[in-house]
């Protein structure tokens, strides 16, 4: 049975929340094994998976043959999928786009903005669509080589907190924090009544969220400083490619178990 949006925000103050990234069918229906709660279709899918240097270059479509390949490998957690980047140019664009992605399998979608976006996730919530809010540092709107890090004041910190309880009020079940203080992220943590989910954002919050190609060590062009990899993939992965080569080259591979003959022989 899939995690429900009840279980989840019952979780806040009672047990932390696991949510990762993923985009495929394979890795998905590991994850899910793995017992993770959440599982987060991320637009930063197009760059760990298609290459792009940034997390505005993909598109609906894009997103939506993401999200099924996750769902249909998924059989406990929760599938959450982003709004990507100019999906919501109105609220009700981004309702209309919302239920998109809940037909290619998502149960819930992600938003990025603060006050801005409260009206937008207000119409998604009211299509009965559940809306997660993203504050913080927002990679679809962030200015390139600009800080990444927020709620470095207090002034800073009382601006989050104002958006994340106008997402709260809008109908957001839960709040994605990204890069903000650690001070901030455990002030609005404090304040609201849904959720946190952090990401570079400091151990008082709710729940944390990594890129699963980082939390493997998959990618690497970029290496974020608070995704710690617990493994080595991109090495692992290549080394066996690489004996896989050489086994061909060598003729140890295939092997005559790897085949089959004809029965009787050749007469």
């Amino acid at each position: 049975m899939h995690r429900t949006v009840k279980e989840i925000r019952e979780q806040k103050g009672n047990k932390k929340i696991a949510v990762v990234t993923a985009y495929d069918y394979t890795m998905a229906s590991l994850l899910d094994r793995a017992g993770m709660d959440i599982l987060l279709v991320g637009d930063s899918a197009a760059m760990v998976m298609m290459g792009h240097d940034s997390t505005q270059k993909i598109g609906m479509d894009e997103m939506c043959l993401f999200t099924s390949s996750v769902a249909a490998g998924t059989s406990g957690a929760l599938v959450v999928a982003d709004m990507p980047f100019m999906s919501c140019q109105s609220p009700d664009a981004a309702a209309k786009n919302a239920d998109r992605l809940v037909h290619a399998g998502a149960h819930g979608v992600k938003i990025e903005g603060g006050c801005e976006m409260a009206l937008h996730a207000a119409r998604i919530a009211e299509h009965g669509i559940p809306v997660m809010g993203h504050i913080g540092y927002c990679p679809q709107t962030g200015i390139s080589g600009a800080s990444k890090r927020c709620a470095m004041s207090e002034g800073a910190v009382s601006g989050l907190v104002g958006d994340a309880l106008a997402l709260e009020e809008a109908g957001a079940f839960a709040l994605v924090l990204e890069m903000v203080s650690a001070e901030g992220a455990a002030r609005i943590t404090d304040t609201v009544g849904i959720p946190t989910i952090g990401i570079g954002s400091g151990p008082a919050c709710d729940g944390q969220v990594l890129v699963g190609q980082d939390m493997l060590g998959m990618y690497e062009r970029i290496r974020p400083s608070f995704a710690r990899r617990y493994r080595d993939l991109a090495s692992e992965i290549t080394a066996a490619a690489a004996e896989y080569r050489d086994d061909i080259v060598s003729g140890a591979f295939p092997a005559p178990e790897h085949g089959f003959s004809m029965k009787g022989g050749t007469s």
